[in-house]
């Protein structure tokens, strides 16, 4: 099963961590821990999931991949 990419890293700024999944615009999530911020960001995942189906709108694909892992033709 293909799942969605997740960026998790630490926010100077903010002082917690982040993470996000650029699949979905706007879904993001922070935590004192990265593990943390990740459990957060599943629960956004799910949520986000969730009201798409309810408006009848489409469920975005897994297809974001950072520059490192494309292929270049």
């Amino acid at each position: 099963m293909k799942d969605y990419h997740i960026n998790v890293f630490y926010s100077q700024e903010d002082e917690c961590y982040i993470a996000d999944i650029p699949d979905f615009e706007m879904c993001s999530a922070h935590g004192a821990t990265p593990q943390e911020a990740l459990e957060q960001v599943l629960i956004a995942k799910d949520a986000c999931i969730a009201v798409m189906r309810d408006k009848g709108l489409p469920i975005p694909k897994p297809r974001y991949k950072p520059a490192i892992y494309q292929l270049s033709a």
